[in-house]
């Protein structure tokens, strides 16, 4: 009974570190790039187009990734990590781009 109860835990916390830690990543990811692209000068519509059609590409790689990484710990710390900084540098960069 035991053993059937961690897996159900290890299954639980990796299909929860995919999807919530993959959605994070991914929408630090598209805030990123399109701040980044519209401060580079590039149209916003046409910013936003091409980073969202890149970041379905994105959410599946690091989808696939939060399955084949032996470490959940480091798959949370990546994905939920690296997308609250990527969301706070595109802050960053929108708030020099209005002053």
């Amino acid at each position: 009974m035991n053993k059937v109860g961690s897996t159900n835990y290890w299954v639980i916390n990796r299909i929860l570190s995919a999807l919530v830690g993959g959605y994070v990543f991914t929408w630090g990811f598209a805030s990123l790039g399109i701040a980044g692209l519209a401060f580079l000068g590039v149209d916003f519509h046409e910013a936003e187009t091409g980073v969202l059609m890149l970041a379905f590409l994105v959410f599946l790689c690091v989808f696939l990734w939060a399955f084949a990484s032996t470490s959940v710990a480091r798959v949370w710390a990546v994905l939920a990590g690296g997308g609250g900084l990527m969301t706070l540098s595109a802050w960053l960069v929108q708030q020099n781009m209005l002053s």
